[in-house]
């Protein structure tokens, strides 16, 4: 077994799997629950910045040098994909870089244009004051239009995740909690406690970031 994904990497995964599922249900109730559907937004934020620092920070399958690939690449797995051809990934394959891009991009989005949203009764992000009305409400629009994109992306990546099961019979979620996986050649993440440490000092950086937008 081959340590693949580091400890900070696999809490942020299941940290924010929580976050986005507890923002979706709380938005949807509504009421006083929106206070909390603003601070999960808060923490998502958070995380969002921690995980971009890590893809130049982090270990070895977690930076964006050692996965993110230029469409050439892309287009070449997915003909290795439709002849059967393409070989197991260590980390994340050409396809699910673009996953993960998109995922860090589109929450990005979210969480920033809910600091200016509002609900046209009596709460508003707290930056919806920096702009003026127009704005606040086409940021909203954005806001509320963004959420799909979520929704898509999440159906694909689960759709995904059931086909490299099913049909490949790879197991993509146990890696994520154990941070292991079988395979000869592969390199080997670090994830010592060196690592663990830089990885705290980067997420509190990204808090005191946040905090910083949050409370301006």
């Amino acid at each position: 077994m081959i340590r693949i994904w580091d400890l900070p990497t696999r809490l942020f995964h299941w940290i924010l799997v929580l976050l986005v599922s507890f923002s979706i249900v709380s938005a949807k109730i509504g009421g006083n629950w929106i206070d909390w559907h603003m601070r999960s937004g808060y923490c998502i934020l958070t995380l969002v910045l921690f995980r971009i620092m890590w893809g130049f920070a982090g270990s070895h399958h977690a930076r964006f040098a050692n996965f993110v690939r230029p469409p050439r690449a892309v287009l070449s797995y997915l003909n290795e994909m439709r002849n059967g051809s393409a070989s197991a990934q260590a980390g994340h394959n050409p396809l699910g870089a673009l996953s993960v891009v998109a995922v860090l991009a589109v929450l990005l989005l979210q969480a920033s244009t809910g600091l200016f949203a509002n609900d046209s009764i009596a709460s508003e992000g707290p930056l919806a004051k920096l702009v003026s009305s127009g704005t606040s409400d086409r940021l909203t629009l954005i806001h509320k239009i963004n959420q799909y994109v979520i929704f898509t992306l999440i159906a694909l990546h689960l759709v995904a995740v059931a086909y490299y099961y099913f049909a490949k019979r790879e197991n993509l979620v146990l890696p994520m909690f154990t941070g292991d996986k079988p395979g000869a050649g592969f390199v080997s993440s670090n994830d010592g406690l060196g690592l663990r440490i830089r990885a705290a000092i980067l997420l509190a950086i990204a808090a005191a970031v946040a905090t910083y937008v949050v409370t301006r």
